[in-house]
Parts: C-alpha cells; structure tokens; sequence
C-alpha cells in the first residue's frame, strides 16, 4: 500500500474510515440472490450515489469445482432421503437437479465456478453522510434480494487494495458463483439491439440507447402488448403502427378495433373506417364461404365457433344439431348463406332446433338482425378499421371471431407486407374454440407476409389454455407494460425473474412521467425501455386518440406521453 502524503490524517472507527476529507463505509455482501435481475447496477449504484465498486473473482479449478457440485449434490440427495429434515421436498429436489446440471456444465467446459468478492464502499466529506449513502445502498440490495453486512472492526481488511490482502478478507467475503453469475456483475455488455431498417420501440431505461427492431426479418412477424388500463397500450400501438407505415410506405394495415379508439388515426393515414354498428357502413356475412376460399367443411367449423363464443351455454347434442344445419345450408346450390336460412335449417331438424331456433331469432328480428344478409362492405383502401364500438359487451367475442375470419381472408389475398392489429385480444381467449382459431392465424399469417400486433391488457389471459401458450411462443417479440402483478405461471413461460415482476407493478405510467415505461422480451434479451414519441408523432397520436384533429404545435420541451 502506498504511504500516504505528509500531513494527511487517517481516523478509524468500528466500520469506516477517514483519509483527509474522504470518508469510506464498505459494505460487503454475505449472501448472492438466487436471481441476478437485469440492469442492478444501474439501480443499486444510480449516478447520483456515490459509490464504488470492487469485485474480486479467482477460478476454481475444475477438479475442485466438480467436487464442490457434487457435494452439494450429495447433500440434498441425503435430505431428501432423510424426509426435508424441514425444507421442502420440492426446494432439495430443485437443489438436487441444479448441482446435477451445473455438474455436467463444468465437467463439459460449458461453465465455470469463480471464487467472487463483492465490496461496496460508500464515500463521502464526512462520516454521517457516508454512513447515510451505506444505509441507503444497504436498503437498494435488499430489495434485488442480496443480504450485506458492515464489517465492523474488519475495515483494514474490507478496504486492502484488492492486490493486497494484507491479513487476509474478512470473514464472509468469498462467495461462488458460476461463469454466468460472474458475468451479470460486470455491466460491459451492451443490450442495444439495432437491427437495420427496423422501427424505434424504445429508449433503454439504463442509458437512452435506442432499440430499433425489424419484424420482417425474423421467423415470426407477431408481436405482443400487454398493460393494465393505463399503462399506454393504446398510444404504443399507434406509435408502432405509425412507425411501421414510415419506415415502409408500402405497409397495409387492418385494424380490428373493439373500442373504436383508433379510427380517427386511421383516417389520418387516409385510411377507411368500418363501422359495423351503423347500417350505412355496410355488412359482414359470417356466413360468408369467400373467406375459406369455398372450403365449407372449414368455414362451417369456423361458424360453430362464432356461435360458441355467442352463446357459451351451447350443449354438445345442440352443437352437433348445428352443425349439420350448417351443412346442410352450405350444400345448398346457388345461394348465399345467411342467418335466416340457417334458422329454417334448425327448424327442420326437428325437437333438437326448439332452443336453437329461439337462439337464432336474434339474428332474423334481434340485436344482431344488421349482420343477417350478404356481404357488402367493400375494403379495398391499403389502411382498413372495422370498428366495434356500441357493440353490446356480451356479443364482442362473436363479432370479432367472424371479423377475424374476414380479416385473416384479407391478408392472404394482398400482396406485400401486411400488419393486423387485435386490440382487446382477451376476449377471443375465453373460449376453446376462438383462442384455437386466434393461434392458428398467428402461425399462418407469416405465409402471407404478415404479422400480428396482438393487445391485451394481461398475458395471463392466454396461458390458461395451450392454444393460447402456443399464441404466446409464436410471438417474437412481448412489451409488457405496468402489470399490478404478474402470476407464477406468467414469469415461468416468459423468464421473468422476481425483481422483474416486482419492476412491472410499479412501472411508470404515462400519467406520471410524460411516457410508458415497458420491459421488452425481445428473443433471449429482457430489455426496459421508455415509449417516447417524437412532438409530431405525439401531437398526431394523441389528438387522434382523443378524437380530434391535429392540434397547434406545443412547446418544444413539453412532455412526450408514451401513452395516455
């Protein structure tokens, strides 16, 4: 150790240390979390703290470390044969299962186990506000799940250059972790993803660095947007489809919108709005065979899924009686399909039509009387809305199962590059039949050069059933925006760790900070970003989701919403 300059003073207490004007509390860590969450650095160690950093790591050789794995291996296994000895079966059987897997990590090169230090030091002028800066970054591990201690008494030993043990790391000091743990410590790597010719989803939380992704060159073009009410969905989606059209011109759009929140924007895109509620914008057949290309068998399996999400209460005698009514009209020659003929079809068949008959009136002389008759909306503008609001709640999930079919017919018969957006894709999760049909458009869409911006408030909604994890695995890339709280089943299928989740129920909302912020699962990356608009982007966006025209341009340095 360097001796220090004439006339320099050193003071010494049980866990500090003054040097001149610099006082320096260590802080070590005793105890690593089971999870390294991501950017911790830069939330335990903010630029505003001053704080420093050492991390101390020698390699274990492999001998050693197998024998360390298999220790620990042997140790859970004769827990788990001696009953938990208190711990749960589960937790020695986890145990049990990481020491084996680690082991044939190490013994094939694949990781490695590091003897690691960690020392944290808070500095400061004087000894009460170093002490202060230590008990606040005591308090910001905590909640990242490290457990630290002060060395009180040990400071000689705590702050020895890391060249110069002198007597040696107080007790405690050493810890082990494996290559990847190493790794997550050193904040080198750079998660910017930048792929050419992609749109802007973000700037990163940790640094502003942009994130640019381009769907189109990836084996799925679908991407996912879940928030709780609130977090910015809306606006997010609007600022993606925007960018989309920007970066290429040549980007259809079908819009299916349950809520009608984003028809004024696609007006501004010179898009054309369907408004289904309103008898002047014309009609969508359900019946309609045009949208399996004549294939009847397919589009009466499509028809018994309307319906089922109409009327959930459906038995299965009455289903099948359905479905050869279906059959039966189809094999009709020379005329369309409509609601009316279809009730005549139930009628005929006997006792079995008497409650379907009923149902079915609500077509011919009931609420949804303005869907019974031919096709005649015509949609052949390159931005497309069908717009659903003053729909009854009750009747969405079957008006937009028989749009999605129509849409779905849409993209396969253009050419180029297409985007379909599903807001409010909860409600074609509820039932078997929808949430299978939704996850076979997500898979074949790509076969006609679309994808799918799928919105919902939680991804929950889809992991009750496997057609709907299989949904989920199809998209490429999730924004997950403020989520009060995210279940088990949601961190375990998409890799969310615990800090994560704990991160997204408290998420800034767009009401708060003038954007959204959102964690990205962007292939293997878990990226936090901030949703900002541009002021033009913001003043079309905004005023389009309210409804209204354009406003005057505002200040140059007013707040940006990510959503509002």
């Amino acid at each position: 150790m360097k001796p220090l300059p004439a006339g320099v003073r050193t003071d010494e207490g049980p866990g500090w240390r003054t040097t001149g004007r610099r006082t320096a509390c260590p802080l070590l860590v005793r105890q690593f979390p089971s999870e390294l969450p991501f950017g911790f650095l830069a939330k335990v160690a903010p630029a505003s703290a001053s704080v420093e950093l050492s991390v101390e790591a020698d390699r274990i050789p492999v001998a050693r470390a197998l024998a360390i794995v298999q220790g620990a291996r042997a140790v859970a296994e004769a827990e788990l044969a001696a009953g938990g000895g208190g711990t749960a079966v589960s937790e020695l059987e986890i145990e049990r299962r990481s020491a084996e897997t680690l082991g044939l990590a190490v013994a094939g090169r694949a990781q490695e186990l590091w003897r690691v230090g960690l020392r944290w030091v808070a500095v400061a002028s004087s000894h009460p506000r170093a002490e202060a800066e230590r008990q606040r970054l005591a308090e910001r591990l905590a909640t990242f799940g490290f457990r630290s201690r002060v060395p009180r008494f040990e400071v000689a030993q705590a702050l020895a250059p890391l060249d110069e043990a002198g007597g040696g790391r107080p007790s405690g000091y050493w810890q082990t972790l494996t290559t990847d743990g190493l790794a997550a410590l050193y904040p080198f790597g750079d998660e910017t993803v930048v792929e050419p010719g992609g749109v802007l989803v973000g700037l990163a939380l940790s640094d502003a660095s942009p994130v640019f992704l381009d769907r189109w060159s990836h084996a799925s073009y679908s991407w996912g947007m879940f928030g709780t009410t609130g977090a910015g969905k809306s606006f997010a989606t609007a600022l993606t489809l925007l960018r989309s059209r920007w970066m290429r011109p040549g980007v259809e759009l079908t819009v299916l919108d349950p809520l009608g929140e984003y028809s004024s924007l696609v007006r501004a895109l010179g898009g054309s709005v369907v408004r289904l509620h309103e008898p002047g914008d014309g009609r969508l057949n359900p019946l309609d065979p045009v949208t399996t290309a004549g294939d009847l068998r397919e589009k009466a399996s499509r028809v018994a899924t309307m319906l089922r999400a109409l009327w959930p209460s459906l038995k299965d005698e009455e289903a099948a009686s359905l479905d050869a009514a279906v059959s039966h009209l189809y094999a009709r020659p020379g005329t369309e399909p409509t609601f009316s003929r279809l009730a005549e079809e139930v009628a005929a068949s006997g006792p079995l039509g008497g409650r379907l008959g009923t149902l079915l009136e609500v077509f011919r002389t009931g609420s949804l009387r303005s869907v019974d008759g031919p096709t005649t909306v015509v949609a052949n503008a390159p931005v497309v809305s069908i717009d659903l609001s003053g729909v009854p709640e009750e009747q969405l999930p079957f008006h937009l199962t028989y749009v999605l079919d129509w849409a779905y017919h849409r993209l396969s018969q253009r050419p180029g590059p297409k985007l379909l957006l599903l807001d409010e894709a909860h409600l074609l999760a509820r039932h078997d039949g929808t949430t299978e049909f939704l996850d076979r458009v997500v898979r074949h869409l790509r076969h006609f050069e679309a994808g799918l911006l799928l919105v919902s408030q939680n991804p929950d909604d889809f992991l009750a059933r496997p057609s709907g994890r299989s949904l989920l695995r199809n998209l490429y890339a999730c924004a997950f925006l403020r989520l009060p709280e995210v279940s088990e089943p949601c961190r375990a299928f998409f890799g969310i760790t615990g800090a994560e989740a704990e991160w997204l129920g408290k998420a800034r909302l767009p009401a708060e900070a003038g954007y959204a912020e959102s964690l990205w699962r962007i292939g293997p990356w878990h990226l936090p970003l901030a949703i900002v608009a541009s002021t033009p982007e913001y003043e079309l966006i905004s005023s389009a989701l309210r409804g209204r025209p354009p406003v005057a341009r505002e200040r140059a340095d007013a707040p940006r919403s990510g959503g509002l």
